[in-house]
């Protein structure tokens, strides 16, 4: 199997999670894309759902595939939702989500659900959040270099994305994304309240603590993780 194969099983093991009725969250990515195809095909099917997309691309395929959508104006709460990671640390399952460019729509659709479900091939998988990717931190347009300064005190490199070309990247909100590069997170939970309490960031694409199950597709099959019982919780 390739990955799109591994990614398209995984995401058919997650939507076994949906049930008649549900309000879900639909993410953004590639991942994301083939839990939207699967979601559709139950809706075909006869499945009665509602779905809340995280991004404008998201909310077209949708509607493509006649999943019915609404916004947090009909429903404030929604019973899960799934989406793909950008890593997921083993043992935690926090993650960095955002090289999509839907972080902050992710985190709000997340925020919302009383379940999230996260869907990866095995190649995602990290001892430590940071090992491959950068942290991808949404800020607003006015002032965005000296909120890249302050990031950049907290002991990353931020760059800037851009679009193809040389247009700088606009997220669907209408801001920029700094791509910040800490290497491996010793203490994510600490950087992610450090990076929210920067003046000018809008959103950061760590999940801490957020995770209700990642389903994980392998040359070897489908596993199922489950976060640690968290003290306090």
């Amino acid at each position: 199997m390739n990955r799109d194969e591994l990614k398209r099983a995984a995401a058919l093991r997650a939507i076994e999670e949906v049930e008649d009725g549900m309000v879900v969250g639909l993410g953004t990515g590639s991942t994301a894309s083939f839990v939207v195809e699967g979601l559709g095909a139950r809706v075909a099917g006869g499945l009665r759902v509602v779905g809340i997309p995280t991004s404008e691309r998201t909310a077209a395929q949708a509607r493509r595939l006649e999943i019915p959508i609404a916004t947090f104006a009909e429903h404030q709460c929604l019973d899960l939702t799934i989406d793909g990671a950008d890593e997921v640390q083993l043992g935690t399952l926090d993650l960095i989500k955002g090289l999509g460019g839907a972080l902050l729509r992710e985190k709000i659709v997340a925020a919302a659900s009383n379940r999230l479900i996260i869907v990866v091939d095995q190649e995602k998988l990290v001892e430590q959040l940071g090992e491959h990717t950068p942290l991808p931190v949404e800020v607003t347009q006015f002032g965005w270099q000296a909120t890249a300064v302050a990031l950049a005190k907290l002991g990353c490199i931020p760059e800037r994305r851009y679009a193809v070309g040389e247009q700088p990247y606009v997220t669907d909100g209408g801001n920029y994304i700094l791509d910040c590069r800490f290497g491996p997170l010793t203490d994510p939970a600490a950087i992610e309240e450090s990076i929210a309490m920067t003046v000018g960031v809008v959103e950061s694409g760590l999940f801490v603590g957020r995770s209700s199950m990642v389903v994980v597709a392998s040359m070897t099959g489908i596993e199922v993780l489950t976060p640690p019982v968290r003290h306090g919780a």
